[in-house]
């Protein structure tokens, strides 16, 4: 049989390569992952309801809960939250459902995420606490509240020696700001 783009059996044609998808993206996108990151309350609510657990991870190891909260959707955070989703849930890279909202600057998220117990003193790979994250990205409001909840955060270094103020942009005043005291 000669290597054709339709099917020998049908007149239907062949997907072209830049159509396919593996399974797990396919699995992403039917999941909770897709409905928690894309912040469709209702069909996160749905799949929750069919019995989906909260806290399934997908091929890389995130919740619905790192994508709701690095996307800033606070709704279908605290409907996971709600849930039973695990507020410290870890990456691969041990990164923590706080340290990605914390990245993006979502100050809404960052502050469900501690007053549901959200530990700010745990560290992905690198070393770095979500305030490490947060001033790395010059996000003053999000520094300030993680200050407010764990002043201890402006002393922790990361694996390279750096403390979070380091990490802030040359000359933002988020540098003054969150410096620990001499």
């Amino acid at each position: 049989m000669e290597s054709s783009p339709h099917c020998a059996h049908c007149s239907l044609q062949a997907a072209s390569a830049s159509t396919h998808q593996t399974l797990d993206e396919m699995d992403f996108e039917r999941g909770i992952w897709s409905a928690a990151m894309n912040g469709d309350l209702g069909r996160t609510q749905a799949l929750l309801q069919k019995g989906t657990e909260p806290n399934q991870r997908d091929s890389s190891n995130y919740t619905a809960l790192h994508y709701a909260s690095r996307s800033g959707h606070e709704a279908v955070c605290r409907l996971l939250l709600d849930s039973g989703a695990c507020v410290n849930a870890l990456t691969l890279g041990r990164a923590t459902p706080l340290h990605r909202s914390a990245y993006c600057g979502h100050h809404a998220v960052v502050r469900m995420l501690l007053r549901h117990g959200a530990d700010p003193q745990l560290c992905d790979d690198d070393g770095s606490s979500a305030l490490h994250k947060a001033a790395a990205q010059g996000h003053q409001e999000v520094c300030d509240l993680l200050i407010q909840h764990c002043p201890n955060l402006r002393n922790l270094k990361n694996k390279k020696g750096h403390l979070p103020y380091q990490l802030a942009p040359e000359g933002h005043l988020l540098q003054e700001l969150i410096r620990p005291p001499l």
